[in-house]
């Protein structure tokens, strides 16, 4: 069970997370992506998380504010020894700015549910070895 609205768990749902690149693919819930699968294999990892620090419980913060707590962000991927693609989520309605994100190669569920709670977000986005993102709630 979430505390979150349904209204907002959806909007998470149907919001498409870009990953920048050449090529760049974009990532959907619950829908297979090719491209992360050979990314996966390229890297020699099996799971990958989108994650963002920007907006932390969809509380809209001015664009300094989400660019620090980005660089935060990926300082603490660092950290893990991991690196980072950059990408956005944004809904297709445009409703909610983009939020600048990161994909990270290899890093598991549990430090990705780490990583966003530490960053104050209501969600984030993981996919295993099937390499089919999904959404995990984490309020």
């Amino acid at each position: 069970m979430s505390s979150l609205p349904a209204e907002l768990i959806r909007a998470y749902a149907e919001t498409e997370y870009r990953v920048s690149g050449d090529p760049g693919f974009v990532l959907r819930i619950d829908v297979p992506s090719p491209e992360l699968l050979a990314l996966h294999a390229r890297l020699g990892v099996t799971s990958s998380a989108f994650v963002t620090a920007c907006n932390p419980r969809s509380r809209p913060l001015p664009a300094t504010e989400n660019a620090a707590r980005q660089a935060g962000l990926l300082e603490a991927i660092g950290k893990l020894g991991l690196v980072a693609l950059p990408g956005i989520g944004q809904h297709p309605r445009g409703d909610w700015p983009g939020e600048e994100s990161w994909l990270v190669p290899g890093l598991s569920l549990a430090s990705a549910q780490a990583l966003g709670t530490r960053f104050g977000q209501n969600a984030i986005v993981w996919a295993g070895a099937d390499a089919i993102p999904r959404l995990v709630l984490l309020r």
